[in-house]
């Protein structure tokens, strides 16, 4: 049976209010409750901290606990019963829909009852857990209630965590930066692109920047390729309706693949302050090439697997793309004429997202490869999941007379180098860090902007593009 611990990892000691908007949808109970109760029994919440759930649905104090309950995902003796019930005393529910300014009012009561039952203005974060079509809404009666407004003393602070997809296109993403800006600073808005908290994603970093044999060969000198992938072998699982006026470039393109590629491109930070280190993301996002009608048929592959267009919420007519590839280029010294294979899909042969790094081949090499065509390439490849790990695949000489070389790998596995268990989850990595107030797993506004440029590029020169149909299940697609 897990015991709560005594982690020392930084945590806000201040009294905390954490509102949930959207707690009774899929990602609270996915991620968000599961990812408090774990922060909760490792001690890594403040002494006094309360979660209060706004949501529309009508629950009476005992039926909300028990719906809470129902969605920790606990395995049986992975907490104590005490523990959970514990938590579960720090949890209330203020029911609301979410354009009923009088709903926003009783909130803001019942935050300053709990704030009076301290004796002490507390810190306010607040979560977006909705559909970006509410954004707008939630925002402006949040302002309008006085929700954004911190202490009065200065002895407390108010934060936001945002979700993605950050706008739809580059107009409604400046409009919701607007928005955001008018009722908090940079400072206090974490918008969440969860890939960013993975824990190979920060490996990357502390890989290249830790390990000098490698550092001086991350250039346009050594590497050849770069190929980002995030593949999924499931489709629509009942997400039609939401996902076709979307697809898989704003789903899952203009945020996570191209935050992998920022992560693997990027300059060495001034510090690994949160600031320079998204400075520097920021900056080869920027200098992604944009494509235009004559790059686009070159450069990009779009599909949509067959039998799409049957699954449920699905327009009959859908030229919605489930699977693109895109090779882009970064507009740098170090990358010039180095491209990225930036590659995605649903209803693939596998379920996985990895980086592999293709450095050129040593001509050399040729002459122990006894006349096959094998890829002679060393490929350092970074798996973010499944099997969590990083290897490198090298040449070694077979044993024997003849100067002959073979291909070997040599492997790390987060599962065989430590227990999982002190691996936090990328949703309880993000609420941690938000409660101490480290942005370095959020995106910036300058990152938010310059990705979509890219993907805008792309998507205004679609129709230079042909809808490919893939079966499920495949592999590559042509």
């Amino acid at each position: 049976m897990q015991q709560p611990s005594s982690i020392t990892d930084p945590v806000a000691l201040h009294p905390t209010i954490f509102v949930i908007y959207g707690i009774t949808g899929d990602l609270a109970a996915r991620k968000l409750i599961p990812a408090l109760l774990n922060l909760y029994t490792k001690r890594l919440l403040p002494q006094r901290f309360a979660i209060i759930g706004f949501s529309r649905r009508v629950f009476s104090r005992e039926e909300f606990r028990e719906f809470i309950r129902g969605r920790m995902n606990v395995r049986p003796g992975q907490f104590k019963e005490e523990d959970i019930k514990h938590f579960l005393d720090h949890i209330t529910y203020e029911q609301g829909m979410f354009d009923d300014t009088g709903a926003y009012a009783r909130l803001a009561s019942k935050m300053k009852g709990i704030d009076d039952r301290w004796g002490q203005c507390s810190n306010k974060l607040y979560h977006l857990s909705v559909p970006p079509t509410l954004y707008e809404k939630i925002l402006s009666n949040i302002a309008h209630s006085g929700l954004a407004q911190s202490c009065d003393d200065g002895t407390g602070w108010t934060r936001i965590l945002i979700e993605k997809p950050f706008g739809s296109d580059s107009e409604t993403a400046r409009h919701l930066d607007k928005l955001l800006g008018s009722l908090f600073k940079e400072e206090q808005i974490f918008r969440i692109d969860h890939y960013l908290a993975k824990e190979v994603l920060q490996n990357i970093m502390a890989f290249r920047f830790s390990n000098s044999m490698f550092e001086p060969l991350w250039n346009r000198n050594f590497i050849d390729k770069i190929h980002i992938k995030l593949f999924e072998k499931n489709g629509m699982e009942g997400r039609g309706a939401f996902y076709d006026p979307i697809g898989a470039l704003k789903d899952v393109g203009q945020n996570h693949v191209l935050m992998m590629l920022a992560i693997i491109a990027m300059e060495a930070p001034k510090s690994f302050r949160a600031h320079d280190i998204r400075v520097e993301r920021a900056k080869v996002l920027s200098k992604l090439k944009p494509m235009n009608s004559r790059s686009i048929n070159r450069h990009v592959v779009r599909g949509q697997y067959m039998g799409y267009m049957q699954e449920v919420g699905i327009s009959p007519s859908s030229q919605t793309e489930t699977y693109f590839r895109i090779q882009a280029h970064v507009g740098s010294s170090r990358w010039k004429g180095v491209p990225f294979y930036l590659e995605s899909g649903k209803a693939l042969a596998e379920a996985k997202a990895e980086i592999d790094v293709y450095f050129k081949e040593d001509k050399r090499l040729r002459a122990g490869a006894a006349g096959t065509k094998e890829n002679r390439q060393n490929i350092l490849t970074f798996r973010i999941q499944p099997d969590e790990g990083i290897r490198v695949r090298f040449f070694v000489k077979k044993p024997g007379y003849d100067f002959t070389t073979e291909s070997k790998t040599l492997k790390f596995k987060y599962s065989e180098a430590t227990s999982f268990d002190i691996i936090p989850d990328d949703y309880e990595r993000l609420i941690h860090d938000a409660f101490v107030g480290d942005q370095t797993l959020f995106a910036s506004t300058d990152e938010i902007m310059a990705s979509w440029k890219f993907i805008m590029s792309i998507l205004n020169n679609l129709k230079q593009t042909q809808l490919k149909l893939y079966e499920r299940g495949a592999g590559y697609i042509e």
